[in-house]
């Protein structure tokens, strides 16, 4: 294993993930002591630091993201796999919540590594997500043994085209507050304003734009820009959070809260993320899931908003374009399986240095 400040620097793949960039790393070359291994990470992405201007972060949540991979410890899984936040401006490096983004390039990691052998033109690749402790299936693209980045698969927020990497999960909901609707109601009202509190893959609180004077369609810059705006939303996220059973969370990046107006683009609703203090450029996966899910609640800020699909696809609008969801019920609308489509890239493989 490379310890930390090894002058022979750290094996790592840079990857895009969905609409997030990410390092991905063997945990066997990482510190197994988390204190050394986050400390570590911070110098890696340059943090704190709002350029991270002496690592390779991106000065951005979305692209100062870390994926540790090791073979699995359950029967029913090939890999797992820890996704971190690391903080921009702050010293803090948070496993709270997963990344569906990120997840996007862990089955394509796993066969790079040798994680996971290639089978065939495709390849399945299970995935335990330690955050939250469910399995998502993740297929990806191996003709002739090798993984294939090159596709014609399309994702608003990412320019060109790539191969296609389907995501499937079940058992989702609850994934960190335990239930679906951790207060056991489709609304609850927080500081005067109506709320859904949800977690189907993402702990989210969903609010009405239109209940902060917004109408929904803003830019990020604006969102970011409304320091008014941004400080009520983070008082109900903070009265939201034990609500939630997800405890103290001032220094936690969940929940993540979403305003949601109608759609305007042909979809089945429009939002606006924040995660949780920044404007979100997109939205993730299972942030995407979790509201296509409130969409179904009656009664829910965004039930009231929404345009249902008939086909089970949600096409979930966001600032750079649009996410969509695949929700599966049974015969008695109970959620089945929920999906969503993603693609990957490798940026590159090599070594990097913390010293």
């Amino acid at each position: 294993m490379a310890k930390a400040g090894s002058v022979d620097g750290i094996p790592c793949l840079w990857m895009r993930g969905g609409t997030s960039k990410g390092a991905y790393f063997l945990a066997s070359d990482l510190p197994t002591d988390e204190v050394s291994r986050d400390a570590l990470l911070l110098r890696i992405m340059g943090s704190p630091d709002p350029r991270q201007i002496d690592g390779i972060g991106g000065a951005d949540p979305l692209t100062s993201k870390v994926a540790i991979l090791s073979p699995s410890t359950r029967d029913d899984a090939d890999v797992d796999y820890l996704f971190l936040q690391v903080f921009v401006d702050q010293p803090v490096v948070s496993g709270a919540q997963g990344c569906g983004n990120i997840l996007a390039g862990v089955g394509p990691v796993a066969i790079e590594r040798g994680l996971v052998a290639a089978a065939g033109e495709v390849t399945p690749v299970r995935i335990h997500m330690l955050n939250t402790g469910e399995v998502a299936v993740a297929t990806v693209a191996t003709p002739g043994g090798r993984v294939s980045y090159r596709g014609d698969a399309a994702i608003d927020g990412v320019p060109g085209t790539a191969a296609a990497v389907p995501l499937m999960f079940q058992n989702i909901a609850g994934s960190m507050s335990g239930a679906l609707l951790p207060t056991g109601r489709a609304v609850d009202v927080i500081e005067g304003v109506e709320c859904t509190l949800i977690d189907n893959g993402m702990p989210c609180v969903i609010m009405r734009a239109g209940d902060f004077g917004l109408t929904g369609q803003e830019s990020r810059e604006a969102l970011e820009a409304a320091t008014g705006v941004k400080a009520r939303i983070e008082a109900i996220r903070l009265i939201a959070g034990p609500m939630m059973n997800l405890g103290d969370v001032a220094a936690k990046s969940v929940p993540k809260m979403t305003l949601v107006s109608a759609p305007r683009s042909g979809g089945a609703i429009s939002t606006r993320s924040f995660i949780p203090h920044r404007a979100h450029a997109s939205i993730g996966v299972f942030a995407a899931i979790s509201v296509a899910t409130a969409c179904t609640l009656p009664g829910s800020p965004a039930a009231g908003l929404a345009h249902l699909p008939e086909d089970g696809r949600f096409a979930i609008e966001h600032p750079s374009g649009a996410a969509e969801v695949l929700i599966e019920r049974g015969s008695d609308g109970q959620m089945l399986r929920a999906g969503t489509l993603r693609t990957a890239r490798k940026l590159f493989d090599g070594r990097v240095f913390a010293d």
